[in-house]
């Protein structure tokens, strides 16, 4: 099977961009991390071709996921075909927040 052609436009730390890292590597797949966070360049890269501005975006071989998480990638992978399935575990979460989007837990009757 040849390697699929990936961009993924991904937050260097953000939680569903390290998903979707995790199953990249799960399935060594070769692919262009563009951050879209230090260059304003390919943000506007991926707004124009995913027609709205929510990260991740993943393009494989020219077919645009917009908006996407690390175990939808995998998901469309595998029923496009693009990989086979495989035993390995992911080694970073693939369908978790960013950490500023993570539900804080709630102190009632706790004065600070």
């Amino acid at each position: 099977m040849s390697k699929p052609k990936i961009i993924a436009y991904l937050k260097p730390s953000c939680g569903w961009s390290q998903g979707v890292r995790a199953v990249m590597r799960k399935y060594d797949l070769p692919f262009e991390d563009r951050d879209i966070i230090n260059n304003p360049l390919q943000r506007q890269e991926m707004i124009e071709k995913s027609g709205q501005m929510m990260s991740p975006c993943v393009e494989i071989n020219g077919h645009m996921l917009p908006d996407i998480s690390g175990e939808e990638v995998e998901a469309w992978m595998l029923a496009n075909n693009v990989v086979t399935p495989n035993d390995r575990v992911p080694d970073a979460p693939i369908n978790q927040p960013c950490a500023h989007e993570m539900p804080q837990a709630l102190n009632f009757g706790v004065r600070h």
